[in-house]
């Protein structure tokens, strides 16, 4: 088995088992749900990895831990040591989440290593404000499973009280703490925290399928246009495919017309349209840009409705797993 075809998540399943148990358990405990979950997966599919393959892993991981700097080893905590030791708990808590809002305390971590049906039969009896505090607190793909189990006729509610969630009180962090306790036990901090805002509900709705992005987004946008409005535009949108992986956008770029894609990259920097040609046989990618020059200028509102038609060719992709998008769900890559 060659390098080329054991994915990245193979590849650090591989090390997994070369650690040892203990080592093994540090590094799990370290990580996130999702990425537990896709790791641990990943560990029962690399037992047929042949010697040759194991040994171009190792390697692979031994040059790119040369290059590695140690000036980021420990950094999130002898910052927040630093930060607590010059301001004080509360303000440097406060400073923190200003810088660093991913990592501020979640109240009800605890639900991120839950099922998500069993979080929405969990919450389906609550106030919907209860609802959509829950879910604001879980990760954004988790968060969107949740959302698609509980009734149609609630998404849109619960997506703009997510969008209207900013800071947090710790009182109503208690009344939920409260509500929730019976099921398991609470370790979150007596303090402000962040959940919820436009952006959140943005990757929340980035996570979801596209036919229930577009009934949400619909609902919004006879509620308040302008959040709706707010939320869109932090959504998936055609710059982002820069974060995607080649080998999806090699796939991606067959399935889209050369003239939808001409004028798309029109209005493109230079860096996106670099990734997206070099996706491209050497052929196609020089009639693109023969094509590029060849139009002369083009309305902004032309580009951008080109660019919104690719976009949803990529999202109905990734809906079927024929692609993955970065941010949109998928495989987490580790």
């Amino acid at each position: 088995m060659a390098t080329t075809s054991v994915t990245k998540t193979q590849k650090a399943a591989v090390l997994m088992m070369l650690f040892g148990e203990k080592a093994a358990a540090d590094i799990l405990r370290n990580l996130a749900p999702r990425e537990v979950q896709h790791l641990g997966s990943a560990m029962y599919q690399v037992n047929d990895i042949d010697n040759d393959t194991l040994d171009e892993i190792i390697e692979e991981f031994l040059i790119a831990l040369r290059k590695e700097s140690g000036i980021g080893l420990g950094a999130p905590g002898y910052i927040q040591n630093i930060m607590t030791e010059a301001l004080g708990d509360d303000k440097a808590q406060s400073v923190l989440s200003r810088i660093n809002p991913m990592d501020t305390n979640k109240p009800i971590e605890i639900l991120d290593w839950m099922d998500a049906r069993a979080i929405a039969e969990l919450i389906a009896d609550e106030h919907p404000q209860i609802m959509a505090l829950v879910i604001a607190c879980l990760d954004y793909g988790l968060a969107a499973e949740v959302l698609g189990l509980l009734p149609d006729e609630l998404q849109g509610d619960l997506v703009h009280r997510i969008a209207a969630l900013n800071t947090v009180q710790p009182e109503p962090l208690k009344d939920l703490e409260q509500v929730m306790q019976r099921k398991f036990k609470q370790s979150s901090t007596m303090r402000a925290s962040q959940i919820g805002g436009v952006k959140a509900a943005a990757r929340i709705l980035n996570f979801t399928r596209s036919d229930m992005e577009q009934r949400i987004l619909g609902n919004l946008r006879k509620e308040d246009k302008t959040l709706m409005q707010s939320i869109e535009d932090n959504m998936f949108v055609f710059d982002n495919l820069i974060k995607s992986d080649d080998r999806s956008m090699q796939t991606l770029m067959r399935s889209v017309e050369a003239e939808l894609l001409v004028l798309a990259l029109k209005g493109a920097d230079e860096e996106l349209q670099a990734k997206l040609l070099s996706c491209m046989s050497t052929r196609a990618a020089a009639n693109i840009r023969d094509e590029m020059e060849a139009m002369g200028p083009v309305r902004l509102t032309e580009v951008q409705e080109a660019q919104k038609q690719i976009v949803a060719v990529a999202r109905r992709m990734a809906d079927e797993g024929t692609i993955v998008l970065a941010g949109r769900g998928g495989e987490q890559m580790v």
